[in-house]
């Protein structure tokens, strides 16, 4: 900043305020294109001048959480800065609307339910809104009506719009610097195509593979999960100990929390080991009730101290069973079927034995608990139930957003290899991991973690009806079974495909489903197999011959792989680890450099704000309220990977630092133009010494931004800014109004219209709105265009201590009228300051200034150890005469 602005008083408001500044420059960043991304710009410059940021996409299913405004403000301050440091930032926005939780609340809000059985309803109307009825009724899900897969489908695309309206205008009035002509729904066309696209891939190279498998499942979603999405509760449950029997021996007990899955256990298992069970392994028992033989085996997973240290494994019960199942190859006798219930049909394995007509007539399609509660009643009346169950709590598996226990389903479903069952995958993709840096450092090792973890490959199918679907079809064999082996897929050109409505190629509508025919893959993708490609998708990866897709090959190579990914910690298993994933098969590299993690937002109580726990915070009324400035001064005071309290007192420091910064600045501008070069016209010590601690607040910010530290980048500019308001205004203001001549005005209003054009560009990442309302005062532009400042833009030559030392002695005779209890404009007909010599010495330089702002008439010096203001005689300011 060189030449002083042309400007004039007028364009200062008499009384400043922040009400109404959203709306205002809310519009004037739209209309003028503030935040807009120059593709052109981007594709000319090189790589390290472009700043590409994967923005998260917000699950569009209900309402925002003050969460996304901790975590999104953090990623908009670094977006600002990196805008204002010249480089072309390219900051888009997705909604992530395809998923369970869309259409658990479609369901909710319109009392339906999917079923794919049913055929489609033109001009079809939900039978509730919001979740009630005409009369106001609220829904039960008793009450759910069901309907076509396309109907169940148009609605969630209706609601997801509509909350992704109410999202935009929140991220809107929140000041995020986005550029929302760069969008996308992982819903829309061209998600969709991308997502089929990176499958095929998958597919094609081996990475993508298809299985007949036990998987967790969720009765409620009726869905397949993934590892990555459980969540590990406690549940209530009894110990029941249970006898199963071997010839001319004595009983062998064990102890199980699930007595209803007897029928389905295919062995014994103990430890190498327990010296208890040796003389069994090897040997065969009988099950109790049903009769059937089962060995007894070993293996090094089954816990001697707990329970009867030995465990019946049933297919399947719990993950331990899988893994047993596969390690000491078991025969599969699966009880459960998808929808939680035990199978209507008598299994082969029980037909004839004794627990024959206790199966048909008690357990066929019973849910988990009344089997239960049938087995243990026959197992007291046999006499196998040894003493009564012992309750307890056990730690059971649930889907992250379901509310039933999770059970273990075989079915087929498709799979991306993770290195879960790869160890040179697993290390080439920890090996990824080393090649983003985490900030903070320590967030790595989640990652690693993770994947070091990981048992089981990407389950990524599910058996929805929102979702993308898989471009497979498969064909029909003459006998009318689906040849699995020999999938169908789409050419390119032709993505996206619904399978379930599109037909392959050579084949016609009137073979689906036929021998000689064909068949759609019934499933969908999981979200996350969406989200995983978000870079791909906002960047314009090509998906071909495809029309109207978005697709921008020149664009993808000039900001891929992208700088940034922020989010928070609880999902780097998922998300961040996903797109690793995915960028390392499809382009051999890690999606980005850098991954910012954020914390959690926590409730009084410290636990973790989520709406799923429904103590989350909405921000609307928050914003309202405080105001966008205050809300993201609260969320830029928490440190990345630092969980932080919601904190309604600290968005009023903000709301306080916001309104200073109008009020101080209407001061600062107050006396018109400055002419000629600002730096050259600023002369007097105290201004120079004020700027030049202005220059070390300038590099520490700077370098708090560089390494990711956007707290200590305004932790450095507020104290700063205080400074300059309580003590440097207070000090230059006689000399700027033209107390000490001429050149002295001249150096104030010089160092005043410096400080303030670098102490908005310094808050501007902070404060979007109070700074911009205060830089169309007198600026051209918009002050986020702004270059970020320098110290070398502020004249040299000052000394930061002489501030210090002239503030503090400002301090002592403050503290002296306030303990005399007399007002601060009083005079102090004489004093004596005693300071370090150093300190004195200062003092004197700017003593004027001093004499002038305390109204003191004479100053004596003297040297000590600390600054105290001694022998102090006041004058009180005499009142004015009463009116007659």
């Amino acid at each position: 900043m060189t030449d002083a602005p042309d400007t004039t008083t007028s364009r200062i408001p008499e009384r400043p305020t922040l009400d109404g500044l959203e709306e205002k420059w809310m519009q004037v960043w739209a209309d003028e294109g503030t935040y807009a991304f120059d593709r052109e710009r981007a594709l000319s410059l090189p790589r390290d001048q472009v700043f590409a940021i994967d923005t998260p996409p917000p699950t569009a299913s209900g309402s925002l959480h003050v969460g996304h405004v901790f975590s999104y403000t953090h990623t908009d301050c670094m977006a600002r800065y990196k805008r204002m440091r010249g480089l072309e930032v390219f900051y888009p926005i997705g909604w992530d609307d395809n998923g369970l939780p869309t259409e658990r609340r479609v369901q909710n809000y319109y009392g339906v339910r999917g079923d794919a059985s049913l055929p489609y309803e033109e001009g079809f109307t939900p039978p509730f809104q919001e979740g009630v009825d005409a009369r106001g009724k609220a829904i039960k899900p008793a009450d759910q009506r069901p309907i076509s897969r396309k109907n169940f489908i148009e609605l969630c695309d209706v609601l997801t719009v509509k909350d992704e309206v109410t999202f935009e205008s929140l991220f809107r009035r929140l000041g995020f610097s986005l550029d929302w002509n760069i969008s996308y729904r992982t819903i829309d066309e061209r998600s969709r195509a991308v997502a089929q696209q990176a499958f095929l891939h998958n597919l094609e190279r081996g990475e993508a593979y298809q299985s007949e498998a036990p998987g967790l499942w969720d009765v409620t979603f009726q869905t397949a999960v993934a590892q990555a999405e459980l969540e590990a509760r406690d549940y209530p449950g009894a110990y029941h100990r249970v006898a199963f029997h071997r010839d001319g021996g004595d009983p062998v007990y064990i102890e199980t929390t699930r007595p209803e899955l007897i029928p389905s256990v295919v062995a014994l298992i103990a430890h190498p080991d327990d010296e208890r069970y040796q003389p069994l392994f090897g040997t065969t028992v009988t099950s109790p009730l049903f009769g059937v033989e089962v060995p007894v085996l070993a293996h090094r997973a089954a816990e001697m101290d707990k329970g009867a240290g030995i465990a019946m494994c049933c297919t399947f019960g719990d993950l331990t069973d899988v893994i047993w199942w596969r390690e000491l190859q078991l025969p599969i006798r699966s009880l459960i079927t998808r929808n939680g219930r035990l199978q209507a049909e008598t299994p082969e394995w029980l037909a004839g034995g004794p627990g024959e007509a206790l199966y048909a007539e008690s357990l066929a399609t019973k849910t988990t608990f009344s089997a239960r509660e049938a087995v243990v009643a026959a197992l007291r009346e046999s006499g196998d139930l040894d003493g009564e169950p012992q309750k307890t709590q056990r730690k059971a598996n649930f889907y992250e957003k379901g509310d039933k226990p999770l059970e273990i389903v075989t079915s087929r479903q498709w799979y991306i290899r993770n290195g879960g069952r790869d160890a040179d995958l697993r290390a080439a993709l920890v090996a990824r991991g080393g090649e983003v840096d985490f900030h903070p450092a320590f967030m790595r090792s989640r990652y690693t973690n993770w994947v070091d973890g990981l048992n089981g490959d990407w389950l990524i199918s599910r058996q929805r009806f929102f979702g993308v679907p898989f471009p497979v079809w498969y064909p029909v064999d003459a006998d009318g079974e689906a040849d699995y082996a020999h999938p169908i897929t789409p050419p390119t050109s032709a993505l996206p495909v619904d399978p379930q409505a599109d037909v392959p190629e050579g084949y016609t509508e009137d073979q689906r489903g036929v021998p000689g025919g064909f068949v759609a893959d019934p499933d969908v993708m999981d979200t996350w197999a969406t989200s995983s490609l978000s870079p791909q998708i906002a960047a314009g990866w090509p998906v071909g011959a495809g029309e109207g897709l978005r697709n921008d090959p020149e664009l993808f190579e000039a900001v891929f792989p992208m700088d940034l990914r922020p989010q928070a910690h609880d999902i780097i298993r998922t998300w961040l680890f996903a797109t690793v994933v995915r960028a390392h098969y499809e382009h051999g590299t890690v999606p980005w450099t850098n991954a910012a993690i954020s914390g959690w937002i926590l409730d009084p109580d410290r636990k973790k704000m989520s709406k799923s726990k429904g103590n989350a915070e909405t921000p609307e009324d928050v914003v309202k309220a405080n105001g966008a400035d205050a809300v993201r001064y609260w969320a830029a005071s928490g440190r990345l990977g630092t969980d932080a309290a919601y904190d309604t007192g600290q968005m009023k420091v903000g709301r306080r630092l916001a309104i200073k910064v109008l009020n101080a600045s209407k001061f600062a501008l107050g006396f018109g133009d400055v002419e000629g070069e600002l730096r050259a016209a600023v002369t007097n010590p105290l201004d120079l010494a004020m700027l030049a601690a202005l220059g070390d607040v300038v590099n520490k910010a700077t370098a708090g931004f560089e390494a990711w530290d956007y707290t200590r980048s305004l932790e450095a500019t507020e104290s700063f800014f205080w400074t300059f308001c309580d003590d440097y205004l207070e000090l230059v203001k006689d000399r700027a109004y033209g107390g000490q001549g001429a050149e002295g005005a001249a150096s104030a209003r010089a160092a005043l219209r410096l400080a303030l054009e670098t102490l908005l560009r310094l808050l501007a990442p902070f404060l979007p709105y109070a700074t911009e309302e205060v830089w169309s005062w007198f600026g051209e532009g918009s002050v986020h265009r702004q270059t970020w400042p320098t110290r070398d833009e502020l004249p040299s030559g000052g000394e930061p201590a002489l501030l210090t030392s002239v503030g503090a002695a400002l301090a002592g005779v403050r503290k002296v009228k306030s303990e005399a209890k007399v007002g601060m404009r009083a005079e102090v007909r004489t004093m004596t300051l005693v300071a370090p010599a150093a300190s004195v010495e200062h003092v004197r330089a700017a003593e004027a200034d001093l004499r002038a702002t305390g109204r003191i008439s004479e100053l004596a010096y003297a040297e000590g150890e600390a600054v105290e203001v001694r022998d102090a005689e006041l004058v009180p300011v005499e009142k004015a005469p009463a009116q007659a």
